[in-house]
């Protein structure tokens, strides 16, 4: 990663552990610790999270659009098939968590980390990154199309199959990340680095055969 990313700013003696039900519209949580706790059939709009940090939280069934999250850790949670749409994330770290076929598209992610996270499926149509990293993760079948990536850097995952096309990849290390096939188009591979025992996956797109 050859950029510097922004922490979570959080002060976790200065958190208070709390427990929630449910999560209304425009509902602002801050400076808590919630944990063990499953949240199910949630519909909620510009719910607000700061200075929070979320240990073994499972949300299932629910659809939070314009969520806003800053300076927030969330640890071995299940969002897997949230919605989370239209949302802006920023400072804010993913250890250890499902996110199967969870839904960020059309989001804004900057200073964001996925570490050691499970993301097939996941969706990031036409969302906006600056500063993230995604690390040991699996990006199976993740959707990035159109996404648009400024100073973003995978690492060590698995993204076969990932849906690719309409984002450039210049400048984006593909280099030690595991796939048989990426979804892309060849005008937007310009100035992408992957190993030499990858360019075979693309040498369809560039009209050649091997023998």
């Amino acid at each position: 990663m050859n950029f510097k990313m922004e922490q979570p700013k959080i002060t976790v003696e200065l958190l208070e552990s709390r427990s929630i039900d449910s999560l209304e519209s425009r509902e602002e949580l801050s400076n808590g610790i919630i944990e063990n706790i499953t949240i199910e059939h949630q519909e909620a709009n510009r719910v607000s999270l700061e200075k929070m940090i979320f240990r073994n939280v499972t949300i299932t069934e629910s659809s939070l659009e314009q969520v806003e999250i800053t300076d927030v850790v969330f640890e071995k949670c299940d969002f897997s098939n949230v919605q989370f749409p239209s949302s802006f994330i920023h400072r804010t770290e993913f250890r250890n968590c499902k996110l199967i076929g969870t839904n960020f598209s059309q989001s804004r992610l900057q200073n964001v980390r996925f570490l050691n996270c499970m993301g097939d499926f996941s969706n990031f149509r036409i969302a906006n990154f600056k500063q993230v990293s995604f690390e040991d993760c699996s990006l199976i079948s993740a959707d990035f199309f159109t996404a648009n990536f400024q100073k973003i850097a995978f690492a060590r995952c698995n993204m076969d199959q990932a849906y690719m096309i309409g984002t450039k990849l210049k400048g984006v290390d593909l280099s030690d990340c595991n796939f048989e096939v990426l979804i892309v188009e060849a005008k937007d591979l310009e100035g992408c680095i992957i190993a030499g025992h990858q360019a075979s996956t693309f040498v369809g797109l560039l009209g050649v055969m091997i023998r």
